[in-house]
């Protein structure tokens, strides 16, 4: 490669720009995949230096150079990530289609080279000798265990090679998974040519439909776009029954039209690669290998807290679906409630119950004042941290906002970029990531995103969010703070790198937040006249939280324990129908309940087949036990205060994955979790005691 096209590509040289941000004002599309061959390129050759090293295997030589290895391919895969998941064209996709594969490749040449193994296993071995601080004995076990014996480097060189032509296989199907699932969710859009048949939608709602159908130049059109679950946010408005039924169908149905976007028999043969991979690894089934390092450990203890769960839940659902069919009956219908009504007439029982109007609520809850006066106020409280925005650094949308995040010392702390608004272009969902991951070894310091799919406003108009917005805000911001806090010394530890069942503990403490009364008087203020949210309807939107939560939970519950059925199957299991091994596995699990359908089906459920959640989406459930219990210790000790933000950061936020996760939780609240303070927010916890 020349000097001139290596001075010319901007990943090829660390940014100069504060923290090291992306260079996005210079980063073309064409420069991804040369960036991530030369770094591929350039790690083999830092590998080969650390395997053909004369001197014995030692921590420092081996482990250390490991860490420091990949700095450039580390640089453009994070940039890469981000832009494919927020803002991503054909011609990234195909890039994501070449290189997904040979990535695969590299990393099992990497770890299941025999010698580098030897080396590693070497100074393994010897661990009790040496004189390692926590962190680096935590590294040690972390790549002996976790990165080389689990993904087979003790296996013989005939099933490693069959190992690694079943990851490129994966890898393939992974990403042509993510590629189907945004075109089937962007043609599986509801169009109307009739605009009495949005009756119900707010006005603002039926001009962002008319801008989406715009932005497809569709004439005479409102466009109702999917979202990534099941059910959608339009149905809680819509009046007209058979649109109703139309958006949810469309949504039902989006990845198994028999098309090109069809995605069941994709995801039929990725379980069976799994199986298969699983089995070469000495385990009986994917869920087992998945989940030794995990905090369940095993799918016994997964699938045994799940199922817990299922008879409240299930239980609280039929009644609730007894009181939403009072309601139509009392209008003199004849039907019976099914899905497409559920959202519907729950948000009419709601309204009845506590006088709440969702329009009314949204009024006062603006993107800006929700985002500065209430998450970025509660971090200032509980840890001191303060926000400023950068105008001046390059973003990869307009949309996208950057904040210089500064600790309570004064010191520079972290870049957090803000990408709140739905796009054609953009998955679904809302999530959080890194553009660069702390480090004390690599010199570096953290660079967070935050990304989300609200309805963005037209030009002018305060952007007016619902209440489930806004604590998706406080959960995403939740998972930031985990990296902000970062401070570790090796990368691979570091933030969020930590097991799927504790991940979503900062994120979901952080929800607890948005309702408490200081954070929420501060930013619950009318759009137009910032009056204060009137305090009735405080308390009315506070005593409705529990309103709904035997749907909210049977859906995922239903979610988890598909995602289970698929990762527990045998690799002799044949090639499965999709739909028939869904219906099954439902009604096996007493979570088949024909109003309340799966917060994710099989086919369009990205967490599982590409978002690393494979066998661990019971992990939301577990870490809403984690961080129920959290939380009730502040409110034991004082709530929002400096003193408490301070100690979960030194002993949660802060900590990565330096040390076992059940012995720092541990640490934290005095004792193991319970899981009753998670029922009882639920409103639960009378049906479970009975």
């Amino acid at each position: 490669m020349s000097t001139t096209s290596a001075r010319a590509n901007p990943f090829f040289t660390p940014s100069t720009l504060p923290f090291q941000a992306p260079r996005f004002d210079e980063i073309q599309e064409a420069d991804y995949q040369p960036a991530i061959e030369e770094g591929m390129r350039q790690q083999v050759a830092e590998i080969a230096r650390i395997i053909d090293n004369p001197a014995p295997p030692a921590f420092e030589n081996t482990l250390v150079e490991l860490e420091k290895s990949g700095e450039l391919l580390h640089r453009v895969t994070h940039v890469f990530s981000a832009i494919t998941g927020a803002n991503t064209s054909d011609f990234l996709q195909q890039v994501q289609e070449d290189v997904a594969p040979r990535l695969a490749a590299h990393e099992d040449g990497i770890y299941l080279d025999r010698r580098l193994f030897e080396r590693v296993e070497s100074i393994y071995n010897q661990r009790d000798t040496l004189t390692l601080d926590p962190e680096s004995r935590r590294l040690l076990d972390w790549y002996y265990n976790d990165v080389f014996v689990q993904r087979g480097a003790r296996l013989a060189e005939p099933d490693k090679a069959a190992l690694m032509a079943l990851n490129q296989e994966a890898s393939t199907l992974e990403t042509a998974f993510v590629n189907k699932l945004l075109a089937a969710a962007r043609a599986g859009a509801l169009a109307l040519t009739d605009r009495n048949a949005l009756a119900g939608m707010s006005d603002a709602e039926i001009a962002a439909a008319a801008r989406a159908a715009q932005e497809r130049n569709l004439d005479n059109t409102w466009l109702i776009p999917l979202q990534n679950t099941t059910q959608q946010p339009a149905l809680l408005a819509l009046k007209n029954r058979d649109v109703r039924k139309r958006l949810f169908d469309a949504s039902y149905s989006r990845t198994e039209k028999g098309d090109a976007n069809d995605t069941r028999g994709l995801i039929a043969r990725l379980a069976q690669i799994r199986a298969s991979q699983a089995k070469l690894l000495g385990h009986a089934s994917y869920a087992e290998w998945a989940l030794q390092d995990q905090m369940a450990r095993t799918p016994g203890a997964a699938l045994k807290f799940v199922r817990d769960l299922v008879p409240a839940a299930t239980a609280n659902a039929r009644a609730e679906g007894d009181a939403i069919q009072a309601i139509i009956d009392a209008d003199g219908e004849s039907f019976q409630l099914e899905p497409w009504d559920w959202e519907h007439y729950a948000e009419r029982v709601r309204r009845a119950r506590y006088d709440l109007d969702e329009e009314e609520i949204k009024q006062y809850f603006e993107l800006d004042r929700v985002l500065q006066n209430g998450v970025f106020y509660a971090a200032t409280r509980l840890y001191g941290i303060t926000f400023r925005e950068r105008d001046d650094l390059p973003v990869y949308h307009p949309d996208v906002r950057v904040f210089e995040v500064t600790d309570a010392d004064g010191s520079p702390l972290t870049l957090f970029y803000c990408d709140f608004f739905a796009r054609a272009n953009k998955n679904g969902g809302a999530w959080m990531d890194s553009l660069i991951t702390q480090s004390k070894l690599l010199g570096a310091r953290p660079v967070i995103y935050n990304v989300a799919n609200f309805m963005k406003p037209a030009a002018g108009e305060p952007a007016l969010i619902s209440f489930d917005d806004v604590t998706t805000m406080f959960h995403e911001f939740g998972h930031a703070l985990h990296g902000f806090f970062a401070d570790q010394q090796y990368p691979s530890l570091s933030g969020t790198s930590v097991a799927r069942d504790f991940v979503e503990l900062p994120s979901q403490f952080n929800e607890h937040w948005a309702t408490e009364p200081t954070v929420f008087a501060n930013y619950a203020k009318h759009h137009a006249t910032g009056e204060p949210m009137p305090q009735d309807l405080t308390e009315r939107i506070k005593q409705a939280e529990k309103f709904n939560q035997g749907y909210r939970l049977t859906e995922v519950l239903a979610a988890a324990l598909l995602d289970m059925a698929w990762h527990t199957l045998p690799a002799d299991a044949p090639l499965m129908d999709v739909d028939a091994f869904e219906t099954q596995a439902l009604s096996e699990n007493n979570v088949n309940l024909r109003t309340v359908p799966p917060r994710y089906r099989s086919s369009y459920f990205m967490h599982i087949w590409s978002n690393g959640y494979s066998a661990g989406y019971y992990a939301y459930l577990w870490a809403e036990m984690l961080d129920a219990d959290a939380y009730e210790w502040f409110e034991e000790n004082g709530g929002l205060t400096r003193e408490n933000g301070d100690r979960f950061r030194a002993m949660i936020l802060s900590r990565g994955n330096s040390e076992d996760l059940a012995a720092m939780y541990r640490a934290f609240r005095g004792r193991d979790p319970r899981i009753e303070p998670m029922l009882a927010e639920r409103g639960l916890l009378a049906a479970e005691t009975q």
